[in-house]
């Protein structure tokens, strides 16, 4: 197969609870990812950060030290999750003989304002409570609690859609120079343009929308959207559950307006698939899972949408 761009996108939640189980997570999280690029391709890897940005901000809320801004909690989960992701491939790409480099970028991902979700915070963050831990944690904080999935409460914030990505020229001149590139972590630091100045707000942007803004205007051929399970399915968990293949644009928007897809879950993992294979010529989505992206880009498994028509 000929050289491809490629964009992954991790869950936060593939990353464990803390940094020492992170760290372990990661070294197997390589291996796929290194796989692609000894196939030849360059590869951009995003990350969530749902979990480990609202437990560094809950940490810095729960003691005596001063109160750390959301934005800046962030950029730490940027940070941290990073280190160990770029010092994982590293290692993994030695063992193979391979000497290239890997770097993360702190990354901002411009958002508007004005943007409804601001109004109305939907994105969980950090760790599962109780019910009656929640309402404590919401009288004590001021935070927003909402019950998820049927696992408990967290904290929401809002979640708002990405315009740019700021740092889109650094990410470039990386790929060009061969090098591997982890970007837009957390879905990006989501800031604000004041005339030359950029503002962070208090808010986490969707990782799967980031990453289809950043494989947008990296130009990428491939967004793979990486989750627990190998495809997509309709009717999922019932009798008729019917796993997806290849499939255009048009088939998964059906889908979506006939609800086959949860809020919160799989849903925006589509909704992001949908933006960038419709976004230009050649583009695939495909989403799948981490141990099978390299048969998913060789067309062996995982829900791949494109423009085309399927055979």
């Amino acid at each position: 197969m000929a050289q491809k761009r490629i964009v992954v996108a991790l869950g936060g939640n593939a990353l464990g609870n803390s940094a020492e189980e992170q760290k372990e997570l990661v070294r197997q999280t390589a291996v796929p990812i290194v796989d692609l690029v000894m196939e030849g391709h360059e590869v951009v890897v995003a990350h969530g950060n749902g979990p480990q940005v609202g437990m560094i901000n809950l940490a810095f809320d729960s003691g005596d030290t001063p109160a750390m801004p959301f934005p800046e909690c962030g950029a730490m989960s940027q940070g941290y999750i990073g280190y160990h992701l770029q010092n994982a491939i590293r290692e993994e790409l030695r063992s193979r003989g391979s000497d290239k480099a890997v770097a993360t970028i702190v990354t901002q991902v411009e958002v508007d304002i004005n943007d409804p979700a601001f109004k109305n915070p939907t994105k969980p963050i950090g760790s599962f409570y109780s019910r009656e831990e929640a309402e404590q944690i919401a009288a004590d904080k001021g935070f927003e609690m909402r019950e998820d999935a049927g696992r408990g409460y967290r904290r929401v914030v809002p979640s708002p859609k990405p315009i740019d990505v700021i740092e889109k020229e650094t990410v470039k001149t990386l790929i060009e120079a061969g090098q591997i590139v982890i970007t837009v972590g957390g879905g990006g630091i989501p800031v604000i343009r004041d005339g030359n100045k950029l503002e962070g707000v208090a808010a986490v942007i969707d990782k799967d929308f980031a990453s289809e803004t950043l494989a947008d205007l990296i130009d990428a051929d491939f967004l793979i959207i990486l989750t627990a399970v190998e495809k997509v399915a309709l009717n999922f968990g019932k009798e008729n559950e019917k796993w997806l293949g290849q499939a255009t644009v048009e088939e998964m928007e059906r889908y979506c307006e006939e609800g086959h897809f949860a809020p919160g879950s799989m849903l925006p993992k589509v909704e992001a698939a949908i933006t960038f294979a419709r976004s230009g010529p050649g583009r695939t989505a495909l989403i799948t899972s981490l141990a099978r992206a390299s048969d998913g880009i060789r067309g062996e498994t995982g829900t791949a949408i494109s423009m085309a028509q399927t055979e």
